[in-house]
C-alpha cells in the first residue's frame, strides 16, 4: 500500500513536476521564442498536462489491471526512471532533447514546444507513477478525484509561475540555466531513489534503518 496521504502526494507533484522543474525547462525554450508565442506554449502545455494527469488519476486501476503490475512495482520503475532522468540533468545532458539538429524540428514552433516538454512536464514519467500509486491507495471515486486535483494544482501553479516569469526567463543566462539543472538533477535524483525505495519497502526487502 501507498505510503503517501494527500498532502505529501501535493509535496510530491510539486517536487517532480513543480515550478523548480518546469520553469526551467520552459527557460530552455524562451530563449528561441517570444513573450507572446511562450504564453501560448503555456497555457496549451499546461492544459494537456492536466488532462493526461486525470486520465491517469481516474483509469488507474484499469491500467494497473491490463499491465498486470503493483503498486510496488510501479515505484521502483518511477524509481529508476526518475533517477537516470536526474542523473542526465547532474551531467548537463537533455533527454528528450532535439538538441540543435533543426532537420528534427517539427515545423510548427507550439508543437516543437510541447514535445520539448512531453517528458519533463507534460507526461512526467515520475508523476504519472505517482498519480497511478496515489489513486491505488483507496479504491473510490471521491479518493481519485482528490488526487486528480492535487496534481490540477500543482498544473495550475505551474503555469502561473511561467506566466508571471516569462520575461525574466528570457534573460536567464545560459550558465545560471546550467547550474540550476545541476542542482535540481541532485534533488530529483534523491526522490528518484526515495520512490524506489519505498518500493523495495513494500515488497518485504529489510532496509537499514526500518523497524523490519
Amino acid at each position: 500500500m501507498s505510503v503517501f496521504n494527500l498532502s505529501s502526494a501535493f509535496v510530491t507533484f510539486f517536487a517532480v513536476v513543480g515550478p523548480p522543474k518546469v520553469l526551467l525547462a520552459y527557460a530552455q525554450l524562451s530563449r528561441e521564442r517570444t513573450v507572446a508565442r511562450m504564453h501560448r506554449l503555456t497555457l496549451v502545455s499546461s492544459a494537456l498536462a492536466a488532462l493526461v494527469g486525470t486520465v491517469m488519476a481516474f483509469s488507474a486501476d484499469a491500467v494497473t489491471s491490463f499491465f498486470h503490475v503493483s503498486d510496488e512495482s510501479l515505484q521502483l520503475a518511477g524509481g529508476v526512471i526518475f533517477f537516470i532522468y536526474a542523473i542526465a540533468l547532474v551531467l548537463g545532458l537533455h533527454l528528450g532533447s532535439t538538441g540543435d539538429d533543426d532537420s528534427d524540428r517539427l515545423s510548427n514552433p507550439l508543437a516543437e514546444g510541447v514535445r520539448e516538454l512531453l517528458l519533463p512536464y507534460v507526461a512526467s514519467p515520475l508523476a504519472m507513477t505517482a498519480v497511478l500509486v496515489e489513486s491505488l491507495t483507496k479504491d473510490t471515486w471521491a479518493w481519485r478525484t482528490t488526487i486528480a486535483s492535487a496534481y490540477l494544482a500543482v498544473v495550475a501553479i505551474n503555469a502561473v509561475c511561467v506566466l508571471v516569469l516569462a520575461p525574466l526567463l528570457r534573460r536567464t543566462h545560459q550558465t545560471s540555466l546550467e547550474v540550476l539543472s545541476r542542482l535540481l538533477g541532485l534533488l530529483l535524483a534523491a526522490v528518484g531513489v526515495e520512490l524506489f525505495l519505498n518500493g523495495l519497502a513494500g515488497l518485504g526487502v529489510p532496509l537499514p534503518g526500518s523497524s523490519h
